[in-house]
């Protein structure tokens, strides 16, 4: 259940969004930017994005007395059905503030922005999860579970995932630095410590020096070996140190529009 990922852009992005056409003035522009307080905007015609006008590219780029002078032709964009996690990774990996949404028909729909990835971390219903183990638990082994809130020792945890993904680990580590991650979900049978959800958020602890991390620790009244420990076990599982950092690329989450190849 490694970093569940319900939540879809649809559910936090704007869908009010303010544009600007091709053909209209910097100073227009300039004028729209102190109004709203927004750093930038999509530069829309007949429905389409075809490029991105921010504050940066009136400062640098005073060539030119329209927005088809300065703006970016090349822009990333996402779609209403992409996991969160998704396009935060992307949003992380290349520095991006904000992502806009586009739908099947290409036209623009809405806006993502670093304050909605935020936004999504701080509403996700983690006792949810909880809940969900715990049900599983002792549905599967016939076993009481009790939970608590508590800090563990990340070289005392087993993991039960051999590889994450970069740009999530990056993603974690930011937040982590932001003091935004939520607690990891740990499995405790016998004496073992079995971590089932958090990986990444584990690994990023680690690499910032860090020795605990806050955890919802459920503790079984048996001590009994889990399936997910002997898949760890063939793995070759035995602590965090031995999870890797995956280089596959995403898929299917963002694309780039080039109004240059118009």
């Amino acid at each position: 259940m490694e970093e569940e990922a319900d939540s879809k852009v649809s559910d936090y992005m704007s869908k009010y969004v303010v544009t600007v056409a091709p053909d209209q003035t910097l100073e227009e522009v300039a004028r729209l930017m102190r109004k709203s307080r927004h750093d930038g905007f999509p530069v829309v015609k007949n429905g389409n994005i075809v490029g991105i006008v921010t504050s940066r590219d009136l400062i640098l780029r005073r060539k030119g007395k329209k927005v088809r002078d300065v703006m970016t032709k090349k822009v990333i964009v996402t779609y209403p059905n992409t996991h969160v996690t998704d396009a935060a990774r992307v949003m992380f990996r290349e520095g991006l503030s904000k992502l806009p949404v586009i739908n099947e028909e290409r036209k623009l729909v809405g806006i993502f922005t670093n304050m909605d990835v935020i936004r999504s971390h701080i509403e996700r219903v983690t006792p949810d999860k909880v809940r969900k183990v715990r049900e599983t638990l002792e549905s599967l082994y016939s076993v009481r579970t009790v939970v608590r809130l508590t800090k563990v020792k990340i070289s005392e945890l087993i993991p039960t995932q051999n590889k994450v993904q970069p740009e999530e680990f990056r993603g974690r580590e930011y937040e982590m630095k932001r003091g935004l991650a939520e607690p990891i979900v740990v499995v405790r049978t016998g004496d073992r410590n079995i971590l089932v959800d958090g990986h990444h958020r584990v690994l990023a602890a680690m690499e910032l020096g860090m020795d605990e991390i806050d955890a919802f620790v459920i503790a079984l009244s048996k001590n009994i070996e889990l399936g997910l420990e002997r898949t760890a076990k063939s793995m070759g599982l035995r602590s965090i140190k031995d999870i890797k950092i995956s280089k596959e690329a995403d898929r299917g989450i963002v694309e780039v529009i080039d109004s240059t190849k118009a």
